[in-house]
């Protein structure tokens, strides 16, 4: 598989693609549902919670970490982490503005 061009796409075209690459795996949105409900900072709660080794949690929220779309501090032996409000709103937004630029059922194909 060739690399992507990313040059030749907006500097929001990128980041969208970055954030959503980052929210696509079902674990990731387990991770997201999890810190919205609780709507605070975990730390470490979401093995008991998810199921999962703390190794593919931690590696799951390296990546949205990464992703912008986290946000973690650390306390003591502990990282907690909870919704970088900032990302999570501007995301919202350019989805609202994706899904919204459609109009309605054509006749193609």
């Amino acid at each position: 598989m060739g690399t992507t061009k990313s040059e030749i796409f907006t500097e929001e075209q990128n980041s969208l693609a970055v954030q959503l690459k980052a929210i696509a795996h079902p674990a990731r949105i387990a991770i997201l549902q999890e810190l919205i409900k609780v709507n605070a900072c975990i730390c470490g709660d979401l093995v008991n919670e998810l199921g999962l080794a703390q190794a593919t949690i931690s590696q799951h929220l390296k990546e949205l970490k990464n992703a912008g779309i986290i946000q973690g501090t650390i306390e003591g032996a502990s990282v907690c982490y909870c919704i970088e409000p900032k990302t999570w709103k501007m995301l919202q937004e350019e989805l609202n503005r994706l899904f919204g630029s459609y109009k309605g059922e054509q006749n193609c194909c």
